[in-house]
This record gives C-alpha cells, sequence and structure tokens, in this order.
C-alpha cells in the first residue's frame, strides 16, 4: 500500500504541473493575441505607424488580384486595384488594415484583409555638422544618440562633443518640439543602457557643432 501511496502521489503532482503550465501557456498566448509588437526604435513601447517608402504586403482572402505587395509613396498613399488610392501613413498596420476593408465592402460583403510590413524605411534620422559621414540615416532598431555617431563614422577632430544638439519636431519629454543639448560625457555615463532620453525617434536630428 506503500507504494501504491507514493505512486499515486507522484501522479497527481505531475497531473497538477501539466495543467499550470498549459494554464500559463494558455494566457501566455492570449496575452500576445491582444498585444502588437511595439516599434523597435521608439524610447516607449508604442505601436508602429506607416510611413514613406515602407514595403507593405496586403493579402486579401480568396482574391489575388487585389493581394499586392505595395511600397508608400512619399506622399503617404498607397494605390490598390478597385479602390484606388488610400492614405496609409500615420496609420498603424491593423488602422489601414480597417480602412481597407472599408474601401472594399462597396464591391464585396465579406472582406478579410491583412496588412504586414516587409520592410520599414520610413524611420529616418539625420546626423549633421562634424562626423565623419554626415547625412541622412534609415533606422531599422531602436537606437541611441550614441550608436547613431558611430553609424555617421564617429566625430570629427574639430567636434565640440559636450555641445551637440537633439532637435525633435515631434517633441522632447514633455511632448514639446525644440532643441536640447547633449554631452557626450552623459551619454558615456549611460553606456549601453540609455534611457528613454537618449533613445532617436523618427525626423530627429543630431548636430555636432
Amino acid at each position: 500500500m506503500t507504494i501504491y501511496k507514493r505512486v499515486r502521489a507522484t501522479l497527481g503532482s505531475l497531473i497538477l504541473l501539466v495543467l499550470i503550465t498549459t494554464c500559463m501557456a494558455t494566457n501566455g498566448l492570449a496575452a500576445a493575441e491582444k498585444t502588437d509588437t511595439p516599434v523597435a526604435h521608439s524610447g516607449a513601447a508604442h505601436l508602429y505607424k506607416v510611413g514613406p517608402e515602407d514595403v507593405l504586403e496586403i493579402s486579401v482572402w480568396r482574391n489575388d488580384d487585389l493581394s499586392k505587395v505595395v511600397t508608400v509613396r512619399p506622399d503617404g498613399v498607397i494605390s490598390l486595384p478597385l479602390v484606388g488610392d488610400i492614405s496609409a501613413a500615420g496609420l498603424t498596420p491593423s488602422e489601414l488594415r480597417d480602412r481597407i476593408i472599408d474601401s472594399l465592402k462597396e464591391f464585396q460583403e465579406t472582406v478579410v484583409v491583412s496588412v504586414i510590413v516587409l520592410e520599414v524605411n520610413s524611420v529616418k534620422v539625420y546626423i549633421l555638422g562634424e562626423v565623419i559621414k554626415p547625412g541622412s540615416y534609415t533606422l531599422k532598431r531602436r537606437t541611441s544618440i550614441l550608436q547613431a555617431i558611430a553609424m555617421a563614422g564617429g566625430f570629427s577632430q574639430y567636434a565640440s562633443k559636450n555641445k551637440m544638439v537633439l532637435v525633435r519636431e515631434e517633441g522632447y519629454g514633455a511632448k514639446e518640439a525644440g532643441k536640447v543639448r547633449i554631452r557626450f560625457d552623459n551619454l558615456v555615463k549611460v553606456g549601453s543602457k540609455p534611457n528613454n532620453q537618449y533613445i532617436l525617434r523618427p525626423g530627429d536630428t543630431i548636430f555636432v557643432p
């Protein structure tokens, strides 16, 4: 009887472990389905918004003629058969999907559409002044000011490293547009774990005097 009780207790523990694991996996899947992927280049976790030059895959269920790979034009618009031009810039993929569905409902009742961002080309920053390779750079991932300087080849020998200026059109910190003085010494202190203050956003300009 002792051996039987031990076996029964072991089996009971295994069953309980399986139930707990299954429950955790189910909850995790449900959470994943409810949450869109945050954009990698942002200081805060927010949903990616489509921009000019992004490449999108538009799939319409059971309609190959309407399913296309399109590039967002400089004016932020895409063109699709039947519906023509649709404004895409500034929308999340889910919002763009809903807009396409609304446009297609004029031609068919049941519409199932998916929008996938194949290439992110619209997230640009500008690094100017005393760097080796000044110019425009496309960001593919979360990028700090220090990493951006490295992308531009580093400072020139004449650079005033502690007098850099970050120009942000959409606001900085308190959601206000303007210029912020950036010291190289502070960037080095932060190191490989920069806070949101030193993470670049689309349209940012770094000027190194």
